[in-house]
């Protein structure tokens, strides 16, 4: 089998990608084949768009993913440990080599994507119910949404964009102070919706590819609602309020966790901007 970047990979190569990332997917069809003889695999095609920074393949009974290592990839493995399989998929085995870690997954079949098996308002049921069950594991040892968001805001910050600076310093004031007035923490995915989420026979659907970071849940749900931008754009209010609804959540916080978003987006994105003003 050829190897090659995955669509997804190669849009990130072709958009300037760091110079670590490219030297790797340089590396990537001896760095697969080296994973594959170290568990005595054949991989069928691998699935596509794929990540950026990841080559994953069915191999018969059990999923490769083989990842770039860069800081937010590296606890993948441990969220996916700590959940053991409640609501998530399981790591069978883990191998690192030097700049690659590869993950040994069960297979989810049929593996079909959440977004494609159910309508928009079933997908909110099922990602909730998800959420749910994934909060409560330890979070300990995890990064911090509050380093996160801190990056996001510099970032959006910097680029500033078109943005009237009223809009842009609420945003902004948001993104930092939130994470840091929850009254609860827990073991976030941070980047689930409903393409990571598989028809599996173990449990009707599994999560896959989290981003953990410890702190408010309020902020896990925002992602599906971007994911959604028909929905975001034509009724944000009521949208959000569903979603905190059906997760248990306090509306106001979910609106302002995605007002900051909208705004940091909003400086790469203008319609996500129209929507904040709107909020």
């Amino acid at each position: 089998m050829l190897v090659r970047p995955t669509a997804a990979m190669q849009e990130a190569l072709d958009r300037e990608a760091p110079e670590a990332l490219q030297r790797w997917a340089s590396q990537l069809p001896a760095t697969v084949a080296r994973v594959l003889d170290h568990w005595g695999l054949t991989a069928e095609a691998p699935y596509e768009p794929g990540g950026a920074c990841s080559w994953t393949a069915p191999a018969g009974d059990v999923v490769v993913k083989v990842s770039w290592r860069h800081p937010e990839s590296e606890y993948e493995v441990l969220g996916l440990r700590v959940w053991d399989g409640g609501g998530a998929v399981r790591v069978l085995d883990e191998l690192v080599l030097d700049d690659t870690r590869a993950l040994l997954l069960e297979r989810c079949r049929p593996g079909t994507w959440l977004a494609s098996e159910r309508a928009p308002e079933e997908q909110d049921v099922v990602l909730t119910g998800l959420l749910q069950r994934l909060w409560p594991a330890p979070a300990d040892g995890f990064p911090t949404l509050t380093s996160m968001c801190d990056t996001w805001a510099d970032e959006a910050e910097a680029r500033a964009g078109g943005l009237d600076r009223g809009l842009l310093d609420e945003g902004l004031s948001l993104m930092r102070s939130l994470p840091r007035t929850a009254d609860r923490e827990a073991l976030l995915c941070t980047d689930l919706h409903a393409m990571n989420i598989l028809a599996a026979e173990r449990e009707p659907w599994l999560v896959i590819d989290p981003k953990p970071h410890r702190g408010d849940p309020h902020y896990d749900v925002t992602q599906h609602l971007f994911n959604h931008s028909d929905r975001l754009h034509a009724q944000p209010r009521q949208w959000i309020r569903r979603m905190a609804a059906l997760a248990e959540l306090d509306e106001a916080r979910v609106r302002a966790w995605m007002l900051a978003r909208l705004v940091c987006e909003g400086t790469r994105v203008p319609w996500y901007a129209d929507v904040a003003r709107r909020l």
